[in-house]
């Protein structure tokens, strides 16, 4: 665990590293190694939250796309001791990666919500393990009253701290596609109570959402480009089994974003990004037991290959568009 008191709001702002070294977006990773002299890994931990749209407080049956088995290896198994899944979830790790450094990643649900006491603990007992580094929250924007946000402010004393704001779009009728049982003004809310707080805040975008044209989902860039955050996530609509989405998947109601288009379209998000704003992720997948498509997604050296000739080729890169 590291004792430096974090700032993310000056990450970047004065020399571009990333353009220095021939990148054509901000990457995440590159900046983790720079930051901490090497590789950190996120090790997903389950502390066993639900969301308000499940339990029943503003809806039921999750998001429309949600199965939380899919999207965190945690959840996959039966749920251990926190210290004990970051000791298994490291030790997978570095049976793939050469990394000694890690990110406790409290991803499936929603980790704010939950009275301040136990997320004390919980956040706590993580912070306790000696290859803890940093820490990473999932949260909803409508999961982060005051209280917490003290909390969080306390732990990015301690650590590098990012919180994950789940946005997905800026229009409300996805929104309600979607089931969230939040709506825009909620995000904004919560983003400008968060703000200059010590910990980085991060937002998730879904690009291909049902009905969404290319205009709408760049008005979702440009509102993502204004925001005073610190990073981004951008993943593809797929389908896990199990879920609303897969069954109008399955009926032909929702119709998939191509790979070709995709590329294209994160492109174009790059374009009017700030060139500070770090990109955490360009793309999502699932495990193969849970995942019914796009199958192109599931290989992300080659849409990370496509991605990078398309940003060559047009000879473009993060924050062109930006005046």
């Amino acid at each position: 665990m590291t004792s430096t008191k974090i700032c993310p709001q000056k990450v970047g702002d004065s020399e571009l590293p990333w353009r220095e070294a021939g990148l054509r977006y901000n990457s995440y990773s590159q900046f983790l190694r720079g930051f901490f002299g090497q590789r950190v890994q996120k090790v997903s931990i389950d502390a066993g939250f639900t969301c308000p749209n499940v339990d029943g407080t503003v809806a039921i049956g999750g998001c429309t796309f949600c199965d939380n088995r899919s999207f965190s290896p945690s959840r996959r198994i039966p749920r251990q001791q926190i210290l004990d899944q970051i000791n298994d979830g490291i030790s997978r790790l570095k049976r793939r990666y050469r990394c000694d450094q890690f990110t406790a990643y409290f991803q499936p649900a929603t980790n704010t919500y939950a009275p301040v006491d136990r997320l004390r603990s919980v956040y706590e007992t993580a912070l306790t393990h000696p290859k803890i580094v940093s820490m990473a929250i999932g949260t909803r924007p409508d999961c982060v009253p005051d209280d917490v946000i003290d909390l969080l402010s306390e732990v990015a004393e301690r650590t590098y701290l990012s919180v994950e704001l789940g946005l997905q779009t800026i229009h409300d009728r996805s929104m309600d596609w979607m089931n969230r049982g939040h709506y825009y003004d909620d995000f904004v809310d919560a983003m400008e109570r968060c703000h200059n707080r010590g910990f980085e805040i991060c937002v998730h975008v879904i690009i291909g959402l049902p009905g969404e044209t290319h205009d709408d989902i760049m008005e979702t860039a440009r509102a993502v480009a204004q925001f005073p955050i610190d990073s981004v996530k951008l993943h593809n609509l797929y389908v896990v089994k199990k879920t609303a989405l897969a069954d109008q998947y399955t009926s032909g109601e929702v119709e998939l974003m191509g790979r070709d288009e995709y590329v294209r379209t994160v492109v174009d998000f790059l374009e009017l990004l700030p060139p500070q704003m770090l990109v955490e992720r360009v793309s999502g997948d699932a495990p193969g037991d849970y995942f019914l498509g796009p199958s192109w997604c599931l290989d992300k050296p080659d849409i990370l290959r496509a991605l990078q000739h398309e940003l060559e080729s047009r000879d473009t890169w993060q924050g062109k568009l930006v005046s």
